[in-house]
């Protein structure tokens, strides 16, 4: 173990630590707190647990460390020997001395946990009050703007602001020194360099994605992802030019805050527009990642620009009325004229967006692609919201409506960058499946020679899954941000929705039944989406058959729903102990009239264990005969000759006798008979039969084919001829092409000419 720091004075440490603790624990008792006020408590608690944490490590090897030399005390001749009254002066002074040293370390790794535990509680308290906050602020109504006292308020402060405003750019206006004026031109080599860059990596991206990247889909990808990341290059190489002009032109410190953080603010926006732009691609319609006609990707190009613009204005209004302390007014003005430019331009793209797409589908040839019902009701569901926050800005919520509109401009960028990378994952996997296996053993000693092909493919879609399942969590993580530290907190609001009822020893309140139901959904949601993902990507890559992955499916849908149930049932706080009325009630149900649904679900179980048939066997019992399509939970699904649908129940495979026509890859047999008049030839018929067999491409040669004389009825003497084929399924064609052959061979017999 790694030795910990040296902390020269650990009392004063775990002294300080305590006071600074009990000094935020007064100050969170007050009733009103700002936001930065909270922001800098809770660091101050990460720091303190820090401190804790150090002293806890370093002491915690004292410990031990005299902790060895104590029981290095003891005499090799056994406890007795070394008793007080055996040990000499020196040795129990000694002991007696590392005893106490012990207790004191002991009690200080003590005290600090209990620091590290209690500053992890005010931690968690700081948090609730931030939500708190957040949730009060949210909902604070201010005069609506369409109110007369809203504008004369405005009126009001506006002057005051104004001037405000201008001495902040009173720095502004003074002539740079002559001294400095290098800064200047530094800044302007530094753009004027950045331009250049720009267009030189952006050649040099070209060249290479078309060049040295893998064929496929993820040149694009590659190209769209190195689009978003050069958007912000010029634009942050302006703003770091500006904040080295303010710098060397002694603009003052606030000016420097402002540049400083606008340095990150400009990013962003350009971020946006590269990212918009790289999604879109207007002009190369075969570089385009989203599914979107040629026709909607024109018309919407300009959007990735006006958001960006927006986004950055918004921020920078914001911030310079915070700069000069604007009055309340000014503020909810700002933001509000901000948010309602910045709301007008999403429900303005959005419903461009859908003209669009309804004029590109009522074009002669259809050549926007389907979008499913889930998507349609989304779209709906965030244009109403939109139009609602609009709304709420207009009659006084402000803070709610800012809200609303800001977290759809954040999310519309997550979801962006989510998909770009998802795209560039998955293109990644399957471009690296499609290599050469020489490729990869060159590039790599430790792997086989014998790799198969398959082995590639499982492995690329296995990492594409979880490196997109990684995406999408950090995606809900960013999204659950500004609602608290997660999901478990946006779950434990639903405790407020009402007491609830009790039923015995359970406790049904609408929260926990929601959280269930959300739980059930979501457990279910997963389940299936492993299910397709099975289905679809990973199983067609191994050497199963189709028989086998139905199998392995439909036995994951059953673990899924019963996972699904059991996590419900352990959300709404019904645990296993709770549920022995169920399993009475289960019991009496199964003795009085379950018995054949209990019998069918666990045949269905063992069906799918021991596969006696599997999906696309050709059986026959009781009198149906078909091919097997499904196998469900109750019953399985069988096609007959005939194209219809026979559900048997699965207990008919287990409890009658079943015939497989196909198990284990079963030979087909060919055989027919064929009654002669008593004076044939026999030997020449029997050579006939045999050329025909032999001379059928689909007829094995071994076994080989037998023409045997079956017996003589009347005046006929008759003929048995069988033959095998691959499958028993190619039997009966098989046979009609054979005996075509064989008459056509015996009329000529009979009439040379």
């Amino acid at each position: 173990m790694a030795r910990a720091a040296a902390i020269d004075d650990p009392d004063a440490v775990i002294a300080g630590a305590r006071k600074t603790l009990d000094g935020v624990e007064q100050q969170l008792q007050k009733p009103e707190l700002s936001e930065e006020q909270l922001v800098a408590m809770r660091r101050t608690l990460l720091a303190l647990q820090q401190q804790a944490q150090e002293v806890i490590e370093e002491q915690t090897q004292q410990l031990e460390s005299t902790q060895a030399r104590l029981s290095g005390l003891v005499s090799p001749a056994g406890p007795a020997a070394s008793s007080p009254t055996a040990e000499t002066a020196d040795v129990a002074t000694e002991r007696k001395t590392l005893e106490q040293s012990g207790s004191e370390i002991e009690a200080r790794v003590k005290l600090a946990r209990l620091l590290v535990v209690e500053s992890e509680q005010l931690a968690d308290s700081v948090a609730a009050r931030q939500r708190e906050r957040f949730r009060d602020q949210l909902f604070e109504r201010t005069d609506s703007l369409l109110s007369a006292a809203f504008w004369s308020d405005l009126r009001a402060s506006w002057q005051r602001d104004w001037a405000r405003l201008a001495q902040l750019a009173t720095p502004l206006r003074q002539p740079l020194p002559a001294h400095r004026a290098w800064g200047m031109v530094l800044a302007l080599v530094l753009v004027a360099g950045a331009l250049a860059l720009r267009q030189v990596l952006g050649r040099w991206m070209e060249r290479i994605v078309t060049q040295r990247a893998p064929q496929g889909r993820v040149r694009r990808s590659l190209y769209a992802l190195g689009r978003s990341l050069l958007a912000m290059l010029v634009p942050g190489a302006a703003a770091y030019g500006l904040l080295v002009l303010a710098r060397e032109a002694a603009l003052g410190p606030r000016w420097q805050a402002l540049l400083g953080d606008a340095f990150g603010a400009v990013c962003f926006s350009a971020y946006v527009v590269g990212l918009g732009r790289a999604l879109l691609q207007p002009r190369h319609p075969s570089w385009r990642l989203l599914p979107l006609p040629d026709h909607v990707a024109l018309g919407l190009r300009r959007y990735p620009l006006l958001l960006g613009v927006a986004v950055f204005l918004s921020w920078l209004l914001q911030r310079l009325a915070a700069l000069v302390q604007s009055a309340l007014p000014t503020a909810v003005a700002i933001d509000a004229l901000l948010t309602l430019a910045l709301g007008v331009l999403l429900v303005r793209g959005v419903s461009r967006a859908e003209r669009l797409r309804q004029q590109a589908l009522a074009r002669p040839p259809t050549s926007a692609p389907g979008r499913p019902g889930w998507l349609s009701g989304l779209i709906v569901a965030i244009w109403l919201l939109l139009v609602l926050s609009l709304v709420a800005i207009l009659i006084g919520y402000v803070a709610l409506g800012g809200f609303v509109v800001r977290q759809a401009v954040w999310i519309t960028v997550l979801a962006g960058t989510a998909y770009l990378l998802c795209v560039l994952v998955d293109d990644l996997a399957m471009a690296w499946q499609a290599q050469p296996a020489a490729l990869t053993r060159a590039a790599s000693t430790d792997v086989s020679p014998a790799e198969p092909a398959g082995h590639r493919a499982q492995v690329a879609v296995v990492v594409s899954g979880a490196l997109r399942l990684l995406v999408v969590l950090l995606l809900l993580a960013l999204l659950l941000a500004p609602f608290g530290q997660g999901p478990q907190e946006l779950l434990s609001h639903t405790g407020r929705l009402g007491t609830g009822i009790t039923l015995g020893s359970l406790e049904l309140r609408p929260g926990s039944v929601l959280q269930a139901l959300l739980v059930f959904a979501l457990a279910l949601a997963a389940f299936r989406v492993l299910q397709h993902w099975l289905a679809q990507r990973f199983l067609p890559t191994t050497s199963l058959d189709a028989g086998m992955r139905s199998s392995l499916v439909t036995l994951l849908g059953f673990v899924g729903l019963v996972v699904a149930v059991a996590l419900g049932l352990s959300a709404v706080g019904l645990a296993l102990d709770k549920v022995a009325w169920i399993a009475s009630a289960l019991t009496v149900g199964v003795g009085f009239g379950m018995q054949a649904i209990v019998s069918n679900f666990v045949s269905g179980l063992i069906l799918l264990a021991e596969r006696p048939v599997k999906v696309g066997d050709w059986v026959a019992l009781s009198g149906v005969e078909g091919d097997i399509q499904r196998i469900n939970v109750r019953a399985t699904e069988i096609r007959t000759g005939d194209r219809a649908t026979v559900i048997v129940p699965n207990s008919e495979f287990i409890t009658k006798v079943v015939r497989n026509v196909t198990h284990d890859n079963a030979l087909g047999l060919v055989q027919f008979k064929l009654p002669l008049p008593l004076d044939t030839d026999a030997e020449r018929v029997r050579t006939l039969l045999l050329r025909a067999f032999e001379a059928h491409a689909e007829v094995l040669q071994e076994p080989p084919p037998k023409v045997l004389l079956d017996g003589v009825e009347g005046d006929k003497v008759v003929f048995n001829a069988t033959g095998f084929v691959s499958s028993p399924r190619k039997t009966a064609a098989i046979r009609s092409a054979l005996l075509f052959e064989v008459l056509a061979e015996l009329r000529r017999l009979r009439d040379p000419q």
